[in-house]
């Protein structure tokens, strides 16, 4: 299997479980986000920022884990070859 298929199957077995995960998350850490009352400035400040990683997070987890690793793979695959091609030469 090439780089490029193994990364597009991995990312189609990955994609339900990675977005399940993150949602549950996100919709734990939405009343912090929302909240109100005493230390509520606080608790706003806090979700906000973990629910904003937590998406960021699953963005880079569901596109660009797979992008990097057709980048290194064709990377590694090319430094073998012309080493291939400096050894027979």
């Amino acid at each position: 299997m090439s780089a490029f298929d193994a990364a597009v199957t991995a990312a189609r077995q990955r994609f339900r479980p990675i977005v399940m995960t993150s949602l549950a998350f996100v919709l734990g850490v939405l009343p912090l986000a929302i909240a109100s009352g005493a230390g509520a400035a606080a608790r706003r400040s806090m979700g906000t920022g973990v629910e904003g990683g937590m998406l960021a997070a699953t963005f880079v987890a569901t596109l660009f884990v797979p992008l990097f690793y057709i980048f290194l793979t064709g990377r590694k695959a090319r430094k073998a070859e012309l080493a291939a091609r400096e050894t027979g030469a």
